[in-house]
Order: C-alpha cells, then sequence, then structure tokens
C-alpha cells in the first residue's frame, strides 16, 4: 500500500480558515531552498515570513503540494511559490495562535542565508508581524 498524503496541507488550510473567519491575519513562515520562489531580498537566514491573508495574498491557492500567490513587495508585484515541504509555521498575526512543523533535513538543502532587512509585509508595510504577550504558541505536528 502506498504511503499516506501528508496531513500538513489539510491543517495549514484548515488554520487559514481559522484565521479568516475571525478576523485574523494569517502568517505563514518558510524556510527557504532551491524550489522555493520568493522575493530574495526579503529572507533573513535562510527564512522569510509572509502575510497570506485575502488583502495581501492575490490568486491564492493552498494546493496538497505547494502554496502559489502573488503579493506586492515595496510596490513591486511578485508571484510566489512554495513547497508545502518548505512551510514551517502558520499563524494569526494578533494572538500568535497557530501551528509549527517539522521540516526534514533533506528539505533544506540549499537554504539560502541572507543578511538583508528584516522582511517586509507583502501588504506593502515595513512593520515584522507581531505577537501581543510574548512568542507565539506553536506546535510541531509530524
Amino acid at each position: 500500500m502506498s504511503e499516506p498524503i501528508s496531513t500538513k496541507p489539510y491543517l495549514l488550510r484548515a488554520l487559514y480558515e481559522w484565521c479568516v473567519d475571525n478576523g485574523y491575519t494569517p502568517y505563514i513562515s518558510v524556510i527557504v531552498n532551491g524550489q522555493t520562489r520568493v522575493p530574495q531580498e526579503y529572507v533573513r537566514n535562510g527564512e522569510i515570513v509572509l502575510n497570506i491573508g485575502p488583502l495581501a495574498a492575490n490568486k491564492l491557492k493552498l494546493g496538497n503540494e505547494h502554496v502559489e500567490f502573488s503579493a506586492r513587495f515595496g510596490g513591486v508585484g511578485k508571484e510566489l511559490y512554495i513547497p508545502i515541504t518548505q512551510v514551517s509555521s502558520i499563524y494569526a498575526r494578533e494572538n500568535g495562535h497557530g501551528m509549527s512543523f517539522d521540516i526534514d533535513n533533506q528539505e533544506q538543502i540549499g537554504v539560502a542565508e541572507s543578511t538583508q532587512p528584516p522582511p517586509a509585509a507583502p501588504d506593502g508595510s515595513n512593520t515584522p508581524p507581531s505577537s501581543p504577550g510574548g512568542k507565539p504558541s506553536l506546535r510541531i505536528v509530524k
């Protein structure tokens, strides 16, 4: 019998829907590798944090294999492609509630390092995600 499909894309879609239904802004944290297409100037320490809310992410597709959408960075439209395997967490910006995921070492091959400024939100604002009361509350799902 073949290996079952990962639960990760289903959990991402569920938590995205929960955020939107509650008026929260969904953010994803992505470990960047060679297959990840994101604006490299916003990658810091091999990671980028992206606002995937309805007002920031245009034509969002949360598929079983990848996340695709277009967003504006500094007023310039970009097409983003993120393999599901590279999404390390999804959380609500307003309260930090969400979930984190394991990223296999094999999936991190080719991680880009950057010393650029912190990532700007896709909506063009330059304020990094904040979580009132400290760190986001995330848990690892295998």
